[in-house]
């Protein structure tokens, strides 16, 4: 399901317009999105958990070359889902 089916099936669900929707639905990405960038984590009960994590420095290669690299610690958003 991509964002305009699901936009459309909430929509469906909830027997107001798309347009309402499509706000509300992108209202909720950048909640989410916003809070991610504090380093706080949403819990939604029966949906999931949306968190950060660190990610340590590790090596890689460069697989055109072959040529060993380091690749920078980072901070990667992660989800698990909710329990139902």
């Amino acid at each position: 399901m991509n964002k305009n089916e699901l936009i459309e099936a909430i929509a469906a669900q909830t027997d107001s317009s798309k347009a309402e929707t499509e706000r509300a639905v992108r209202a909720l990405q950048e909640v989410i999105s916003e809070t991610l960038q504090k380093g706080e984590s949403i819990t939604l009960p029966g949906f999931g958990t949306f968190e950060v994590r660190e990610r340590g420095e590790r090596t890689g290669r460069n697989p055109k070359t072959g040529e060993k690299l380091k690749i920078a610690a980072s901070k990667v958003a992660h989800s698990n889902p909710g329990q139902r």
